[in-house]
């Protein structure tokens, strides 16, 4: 799997680099900024871009336009979006039209390697991996008449896990139950707060997405 690292901390990007690399991923560019990420894109393409979202030279937001540009010309490439802080705004900006192969984690989030490792593979095949601190500070969120306060704790837990981007079989695995029993949790969810059933784990996130944006 061919991944490029865009990342304006030296130690940082190598770190990151090694770590890839020690995993079995394929390294093909380590990047210092947006412009030369998009010089790489020009000459080849990789499965998935790792990008941080503020970059050379205002460090604002050039990465996370870098990342807008590449999914509106490069669909076919993933991006993982790296951040320092939480900004559920600026994670809304990317997953505006799809939620299909993106993520956007918190820079703490590489300390746990595995999983770390596991949602740049989900993001890679297509899936989505959403940062679980930016989720729950989206359901914290309070407004009168709540649809949240209709569930119980347990779809509550299964909603963060699902907006996060884990799959049925993951939430089961994490929450120790069986796949059929967070079956009926989902369907209890979108039932209660009003959301369509969709076909794809990433429509899903999406959806739940811009409820808990709302």
């Amino acid at each position: 799997m061919r991944v490029a690292i865009t990342e304006d901390s030296v130690l940082l990007r190598e770190g990151l680099a090694r770590l890839l690399s020690e995993a079995g991923f394929d390294v093909v560019a380590s990047c210092g900024d947006a412009d030369e990420l998009r010089a790489v894109l020009r000459v080849q393409l990789p499965d998935v871009v790792i990008v941080d979202i503020r970059l050379p030279p205002t460090h604002t937001d050039e990465g996370l336009r870098a990342a807008v540009e590449i999914r509106a010309e490069h669909p076919e490439v993933a991006v993982l979006v790296l951040s320092q802080y939480v900004e559920p705004g600026l994670a809304m900006k990317l997953l505006a039209d799809s939620a299909d192969g993106v993520g956007y984690l918190l820079k703490d989030r590489i300390s746990d390697v595995p999983d770390f490792l596991a949602s740049v593979r989900r993001v890679a095949a297509g899936g989505s991996a959403i940062d679980p601190t930016i989720v729950s500070t989206l359901l914290s969120r309070r407004r009168a008449d709540d649809p949240l306060d209709q569930l119980t704790p347990r779809e509550r837990e299964v909603l963060r896990l699902m907006a996060a981007g884990n799959s049925n079989q993951g939430i089961a695995d994490q929450l120790v139950i069986t796949v059929r029993a967070v079956e009926k949790y989902v369907s209890s969810i979108f039932g209660k707060l009003g959301l369509p059933s969709t076909g794809s784990e990433s429509r899903r996130v999406l959806a739940v997405l811009l409820f808990l944006r709302r």
